[in-house]
């Protein structure tokens, strides 16, 4: 994990460079810095990086106008920075892509304990299957989930929806994959949140509603009337497997 490819975008200097040096006390060696919008997308034009800090209040384009950008070309946890703190701002900053949300002032070591934990999540799937919990209520030796319109294939971590393949982030992937595994079952957004992010990770309701609201992008007819991923009232939500599926 140690050598992960961080970038730190923020305009404000004093804090990049903060940050670079906590991390680099923590033991991560390939750091780069942009203090601008266009900086930053060519940074990550000419490196694929493990993990992303954007702040979004910057002259010219701010991290949300750049988000969506960078989003096209990875797949790597992206932390939004900002003085920006309300609920509005959270869920713009993860509508355009990004995985977390601190708000300034922070403590840096809360940040650098974040970081660490979307890492190993990150990085994990690389070596082997991120989701590791109970046995699966869906005895799938293959690692493969059909529920008729959309198919969840664990071993080469795809979706495919209506035969074509449809591109998921890492969080967005592991989130569906855990639910196929344990279809018709009420999950409480805590429940989700320990056991995709790691009882490591520091609990947000927002994440997982935008993770969720990501999924039925991908696999419902209307996202907005869902028919598989559907929410209990009061209790969590639920990925239901349609008759005859498998």
């Amino acid at each position: 994990m140690k050598e992960a490819k961080i970038l730190i975008v923020d305009d404000e200097r004093a804090i990049a460079d903060m940050m670079a040096t906590v991390l680099r006390k923590e033991g991560f060696s390939h750091i780069d810095l942009a203090h601008d919008g266009e900086a930053a997308l060519a940074a990550c034009e000419r490196t694929r990086y493990d993990l992303i800090l954007l702040d979004v209040m910057m002259p010219g384009r701010s991290g949300l106008d750049i988000c969506p950008f960078i989003r096209g070309t990875t797949d790597a946890p992206i932390f939004f920075l900002t003085a920006r703190s309300s609920d509005f701002d959270k869920l713009s900053g993860f509508a355009v892509g990004g995985d977390d949300y601190i708000t300034k002032p922070f403590n840096p070591l809360e940040v650098v304990a974040r970081i660490q934990a979307q890492l190993r999540r990150y990085l994990q799937p690389k070596r082997q299957p991120q989701v590791q919990s109970e046995p699966s209520d869906v005895p799938t030796p293959s690692g493969r989930y059909d529920f008729g319109r959309f198919q969840v294939d664990e071993s080469q971590a795809t979706l495919t929806v209506d035969g074509q393949p449809s591109h998921c982030p890492a969080l967005v992937f592991q989130l569906l994959l855990f639910l196929c595994k344990h279809p018709n079952r009420v999950f409480s957004k805590s429940d989700l949140y320990q056991r995709v992010w790691g009882e490591d990770a520091f609990h947000d309701d927002n994440t997982v509603m935008v993770h969720i609201h990501r999924i039925r992008e991908r696999i419902e007819r209307n996202p907005s009337k869902p028919e598989y991923l559907v929410n209990v009232r009061g209790l969590g939500y639920k990925l239901m497997l349609p008759k005859g599926a498998r």
